[in-house]
C-alpha cells in the first residue's frame, strides 16, 4: 500500500510532505522499502545520486533491515513514513514493525573493528540530526530518525 499525503500546517507557506508504505518483512520488503524512498525524494528534488538522497537511502535500508531481522512477526507488514518539512528543512524517517518484545533501541550500538554486522545504528547516528523509538499502540514499535536536508 502506497499514500501520500500533503498537509498545510499552522502557518500558510508550511507545507508537509508524507509517504506511507507497506512492506513485507523480508529483505526484499527492504529493498523495496530503499527504492520507494529514493524514487520519492527524487520527485521533490533530490535525484538519487544527490548526498540527501542517498542518506535517506542508507538510513531507510538500515531502518528496513532492522525490522525485518530483529522486529518480523510472521504474517506481518512492516510500515515505512516519510514526512518532509522543508520549512524546517528536516526529513523524518518512521520505520514501525510488529514486535513489541523486543528491547527498544536507545543508543547506537558499539561494534568490533573486525565484526560483519552492528553497524547499522551508528551509521543512523551519525547521518540523523537526532533518532530514537517508540512502543507503538496496539502492538509494536517505531524507530525514527530525522534528517536535514541541506547535507
Amino acid at each position: 500500500m502506497l499514500t501520500e499525503t500533503a498537509t498545510p500546517g499552522d502557518m500558510p507557506q508550511r507545507e508537509l510532505r508524507s509517504l506511507t508504505v507497506q512492506c513485507p518483512s523480508s529483505p526484499r520488503g527492504a529493498r523495496l522499502a530503499r527504492r520507494h524512498a529514493v524514487r520519492w525524494m527524487g520527485e521533490r528534488g533530490y535525484p538519487p545520486a544527490s548526498d540527501v538522497s542517498c542518506a535517506v537511502a542508507l538510513v531507510v535500508g538500515e531502518l528496513a533491515a532492522n525490522a525485518v531481522q530483529h522486529g518480523r512477526v510472521p504474517g506481518r507488514d512492516f510500515g515505512l513514513r516519510l514526512v518532509m518539512d522543508r520549512a524546517a528543512g528536516v526529513l523524518r524517517v518512521e520505520v514501525a514493525d510488529a514486535a513489541s518484545a523486543k528491547r527498544l533501541p536507545t543508543a547506537a550500538p558499539s561494534s568490533s573493528p573486525d565484526g560483519e554486522s552492528g553497524r547499522g545504528l551508528l551509521l543512523v547516528d551519525v547521518l540523523a540530526v537526532r533518532w530514537g523509538s517508540a512502543p507503538r499502540s496496539p502492538v509494536g514499535k517505531t524507530v525514527w530518525a530525522e534528517l536535514t536536508l541541506e547535507l
